[in-house]
């Protein structure tokens, strides 16, 4: 792979043999080298591209699938099919570039548009085509980040789904979804993720910025209030707290649950963007809270309803994974630990305790694990933080435990309160303006028999 540029390669031959290593000069040798390391990176980034994916479907269309009731389950899975398509030309055609693309502090710009500066291109100079790379210190190429930050775009307003489960329009999902990315998310990315204003460091930081690996604020935060904001305008299910609502399928969910804790390997250890030493740490924290997550609910729920349930266990793993998610490349495995048990607890009272106390219909506990989930775990990022994971700061310490300074867990909650209002804010203006033109809820009969036959024409179980 030769140089063509700053940021370019041109990939023109394939990687050498021993004997051509042998021969080769100092500057040939340095080549092949980065040849072989770009060829690591860009297989792990590659795998975590499709290990993210997978969390959408199956991973989140069999968990959610099976916390809904029978007739409404291909409803649930028709979402996350949709999505995984929508999002992904939405992403393709302008989403990407409006999160990556220049470095102002609110929004990107169209330097991407239509993947212009992303796909490869042919080079008369090079003599061939010619990938543009992510940046100098991250040589892998665009494309492959691009896919990778795009699996994000498609799995958060998946996730905002669980709260209104069972009752919403899907022609007012497709919209609110669409809406929803190009607005809230994409900003959003931007400011965390690109150099605005929650960037950690940048220049237009607010609070010096806040620390988010993996997508604390960007995924969970954002999807979990804008998933409150929608269950308590869209309104409760028809019986709700008057008669049983029960999963149709905890095998569904049991098993969604496993393929989210795998998934999640390339959600958080991907986050990266390299295959190096910082990946195996996130990989490892990133197991230590699931299984935390999975024994704390479990162990809470045994004490207080005498019986330890495959549901408990399931939704523990996914707080733990959701609470790690912030800190994956910033803690060590035994502040993992504790913020993995953390969460399985405090999520099983607000999935429990509080949604019941404030009687809002959140279905599938959207709000309950992502937007209480992430938000401890913003928080315990600031407490928790090192720089034996990732010196970000050069000389300076991080987190609140290692510093003694509790300016970085300002930045934290700084970031998750700007998080809580623009999505929050920005999610119920969007859901004013779609019940206004198109409305937001099924009409009762429809809600009744079922959205998978009112709406797809179809049923998930047919019994001959």
């Amino acid at each position: 792979m030769a140089a063509d540029s700053p940021g370019t390669l041109s990939i023109d031959e394939p990687l050498a043999s021993d004997s051509e290593v042998a021969e080769a000069t100092p500057a040939e040798l340095e080549e092949k080298i980065a040849a072989a390391a770009l060829a690591g990176h860009n297989a792990w980034m590659l795998t975590s591209c499709a290990l993210v994916l997978f969390m959408t479907a199956p991973g989140l269309a069999m968990f959610y699938g099976g916390l809904v009731r029978r007739k409404n389950v291909l409803s649930v899975l028709m979402q996350c099919i949709f999505l995984m398509g929508m999002m992904t030309v939405l992403w393709a055609v302008v989403g990407y570039s409006l999160s990556f693309g220049g470095s102002g502090a609110w929004v990107g710009n169209f330097d991407y548009l239509f993947m212009n500066g992303v796909q490869r291109y042919w080079s008369d100079a090079a003599g061939g085509p010619v990938t543009p790379m992510y940046t100098e210190d991250i040589q892998i190429p665009m494309l492959t980040h691009m896919l990778f930050q795009g699996m994000f775009f498609i799995i958060t307003p998946a996730l905002i789904c669980g709260a209104f489960a069972e009752r919403m329009k899907f022609s007012a999902m497709a919209v609110f979804s669409l809406l929803w990315g190009l607005l809230i998310y994409c900003p959003l990315c931007h400011w965390v993720w690109d150099g605005g204003i929650l960037a950690y460091g940048s220049e237009h930081a607010l609070a010096g910025g806040a620390l988010d690996f993996a997508g604390g604020t960007v995924v969970h935060i954002s999807s979990g209030i804008s998933a409150l904001v929608a269950a308590i305008l869209i309104g409760p299910r028809m019986g709700y707290l008057r008669e049983p609502i029960q999963p149709h399928n905890l095998a569904f969910t049991a098993l969604g649950a496993a393929m989210l804790w795998v998934g999640w390997f390339g959600f958080n250890a991907g986050s990266e963007l390299l295959s190096d030493d910082l990946t195996s740490s996130a990989f490892a924290v990133t197991h230590f809270s699931a299984a935390a997550g999975a024994l704390a609910w479990v162990l809470t729920e045994w004490c207080i309803l005498k019986k330890p349930t495959v549901l408990g266990a399931s939704s523990g793993a996914v707080a733990g994974l959701v609470c790690i998610t912030p800190a994956a490349g910033f803690v060590q495995p035994m502040p993992a630990l504790l913020m993995g048990a953390l969460a399985g607890v405090v999520c099983y009272f607000a999935c429990s305790k509080l949604k019941h106390a404030l009687r809002y219909d959140d279905a599938l506990d959207a709000f309950g694990v992502h937007g209480v989930g992430g938000t401890l775990g913003a928080v315990l990022t600031g407490i928790f933080a090192t720089r034996a994971c990732w010196n970000i700061a050069g000389e300076s310490k991080l987190g609140l435990i290692e510093s003694g300074d509790p300016s970085l867990l300002i930045g934290q909650v700084v970031a998750i309160v700007v998080t809580y209002a623009f999505a929050g804010v920005g999610s119920l203006i969007l859901l004013k303006l779609i019940d206004a033109v198109i409305g937001l809820r099924v009409h009762a009969e429809s809600e009744q028999r079922g959205l998978d036959i009112t709406d797809h024409g179809e049923e998930g179980y047919t019994f001959a």
